[in-house]
C-alpha cells in the first residue's frame, strides 16, 4: 500500500525527475471493415477510427490536467492491415495505410500502429503485398507505423520473411533519406510480437484482443535513477533490486490509475500497463544512467548485461504487484537515439551493437532506434534481424530489430530526428557478408522448449 511518504514521492518524480504516461494507446479491431472494394475498405477504416477515437484526446488531455500527471502521447493501434488485404486481391495497400494516416490527423493522434503483417510461420493471402508496399506507405503518410513480426518460439523463424525484411529496411530509409530517413525509424522486425503493446513503432491491435480497448505505457527510468542516487554506495544488490521494484510500483499505479480513468471516461474496455522504462533523450531519463548509477563506469563495459537482467527483474516485479493486467512489452529499454545515456556510451566508445545485442537476451524489445552506416547490405540487415529473432525464438521473449540505414552517412557521422526520437552516432556493423545464409530461405525450426503442450 502507498502511505503518504509515497504519494509525495510520486509528486517529486513527476515534477523533478521526468515520470511521465509514456503513451495512451486505443485499440481498435478493423476486422469488420474488411471489403473487396478497397474504397469502400478504406471509407469503413477511417470511419470507424474516426468514431472510436474521437474524444481520445480530449479525454487524456483533460485526465492529465486534472490530476497533474503528464500523458505525453496519445495513440491508435489497429488490426494487422494485412488481415484486411486478403479479400482484396486487387488493392493497393498503400491506400490503406493514408486511410489510416488521414484517420489519425482527424482525431489528433501523433501515431497509429498497425501497418502490419504476422507471417512468423508463412504467408497468407495479403501478406506480401504488405511488406512489398512498405517502404512507399511509411515515405507518404506521416502518422503511420508499420511492423512485421517473422518468428515465434512456437513457429520457429520464417527465414524467407526475415531475407524481405533487409530490402524493405534499406528501401525505406532510401525513400525517406531527405526527412532523417524517418521510415526505417517508424518500421518494426518482431519476434514474439505482442498483440496488446501499446509502443510506437510496433504497437498493432491483435486478433485476440476486443473490438475496443485501451492500453497505457508509462515510463519513469528518471525516477528509479535518482531513487537509486539516494541509495549507500555499499548497499547490496538485494538492497538495490528491493528499491527498483518499490519505484516501479508507485510508477505502474499511476499508469492503473489512468488507463482506469481513460476507460471509465469512454466507455471502453481497459486492457493493459505496459511498465516498460522508456527512456528519453532528456539528460538523466535514461536506462544506460540508472545502470552506471547501480556501479557501471560507462553503460556497456563488462557487467553491462548482468545489470540490466537485475534491472528488469525488478521493474517486472514491482508492476505486476500494482496492476491485475500487465502487458506488452513490460521492463527496460534500450534504444540508442531515445536515451541520452547509451548515446554518451555510444560516443565514448564503451558501447557497441554486439553488445547491445547481449543486452537484448535480458530485456524488454532488442535493437531498437540503432543508426548504420548508410552503405550496410540488405544482406547484413537481415542476418541482425535474424540474431535477434534467435534470441527471442530461444529465450521465449520479444524481440525487435530498428534500425536506420543512414543513408549517405558513414561511421561516426550522427542522424539528428529531432523530438523525442532524439539522435544517435552512426555504430559500426560487421561488414563479413552473410549472404549464402540469408539466401537459403526457409524456416529455422522452433526450439525444443516450444513443445509445452
Amino acid at each position: 500500500m502507498l502511505d503518504t511518504n509515497d504519494i509525495l514521492e510520486t509528486i517529486r518524480m513527476i515534477s523533478d525527475e521526468n515520470l511521465d504516461v509514456r503513451t495512451v494507446t486505443m485499440g481498435i479491431s478493423l476486422l469488420d471493415c474488411a471489403d473487396p472494394d478497397p474504397d469502400k475498405a478504406c471509407e469503413k477504416i477511417y470511419n470507424k477510427i474516426t468514431e472510436k477515437a474521437k474524444d481520445l484526446v480530449k479525454t487524456a488531455d483533460e485526465i492529465s490536467a486534472t490530476y497533474g500527471m503528464p500523458i505525453v502521447n496519445k495513440r491508435v493501434s489497429v488490426t494487422p492491415i494485412a488481415m484486411l488485404l486478403g479479400c482484396a486481391p486487387d488493392a493497393d495497400p498503400v491506400q490503406y495505410a493514408k486511410a489510416l494516416d488521414r484517420a489519425a490527423k482527424a482525431v489528433g493522434v501523433n501515431f497509429i500502429g498497425g501497418f502490419s503483417a504476422l507471417v512468423h510461420k508463412g504467408f497468407s493471402a495479403g501478406d506480401e503485398r504488405l511488406i512489398r508496399s512498405i517502404p512507399r506507405a511509411l515515405a507518404e503518410t506521416e502518422f503511420v507505423c508499420s511492423s512485421v513480426n517473422v518468428g515465434s518460439t512456437k513457429s520457429g523463424i520464417n527465414m524467407d520473411a526475415v531475407k524481405m525484411m533487409g530490402p524493405i529496411v534499406r528501401e525505406a530509409a532510401e525513400l525517406t533519406k531527405d526527412n532523417m530517413c524517418m521510415g526505417a525509424a517508424k518500421l518494426v522486425v518482431f519476434c514474439n510480437a505482442p498483440e496488446d503493446n501499446p509502443f510506437m513503432a510496433g504497437a498493432f491491435h491483435g486478433p485476440g484482443e476486443p473490438d475496443c480497448v485501451i492500453h497505457v505505457g508509462v515510463s519513469g527510468p528518471g525516477a528509479v535513477r535518482a531513487a537509486l542516487a539516494k541509495l549507500p554506495k555499499d548497499a547490496s544488490l538485494g538492497e538495490v533490486a528491493e528499491l527498483i521494484k518499490r519505484t516501479a510500483f508507485k510508477i505502474t499505479r499511476m499508469g492503473q490509475l489512468v488507463g482506469n480513468l481513460v476507460s471509465e471516461r469512454l466507455g471502453v474496455p481497459f486492457g493493459i500497463v505496459d511498465l516498460s522504462l522508456a527512456p528519453t533523450p532528456a539528460p538523466g531519463d535514461s536506462v544506460a544512467n540508472i545502470l552506471e548509477e547501480i556501479g557501471l563506469e560507462s553503460c556497456g563495459c563488462c557487467g553491462t548485461t548482468a545489470t540490466l537482467a537485475m534491472l528488469n527483474d525488478a521493474v517486472k516485479k514491482g508492476g505486476v504487484m500494482a496492476s491485475n493486467h500487465v502487458g506488452g512489452l513490460s521492463g527496460a529499454f534500450i534504444p540508442v537515439s531515445e536515451d541520452d545515456g547509451m548515446i554518451r556510451a555510444v560516443e565514448r566508445g564503451s558501447l557497441s551493437i554486439e553488445k547491445l545485442e547481449a543486452m537484448t537476451a535480458v530485456c524488454s524489445v532488442g535493437i531498437d532506434m540503432v543508426v548504420i552506416p548508410g552503405e550496410t547490405s540488405p544482406a547484413v540487415i537481415s542476418a541482425l534481424i535474424a540474431d535477434e529473432a534467435a534470441i527471442g525464438m530461444v529465450n521465449s521473449k520479444t524481440t525487435a530489430v530498428r534500425v536506420i540505414p543512414a543513408v549517405g552517412k558513414k561511421s561516426g557521422d550522427v542522424l539528428d530526428f529531432g523530438g523525442l526520437l532524439g539522435y544517435a552516432p552512426i555504430l559500426n556493423v560487421s561488414t563479413f557478408k552473410p549472404d549464402t545464409f540469408v539466401a537459403r530461405g526457409g524456416r529455422i525450426p522452433a526450439p525444443l522448449q516450444s513443445l509445452k503442450n
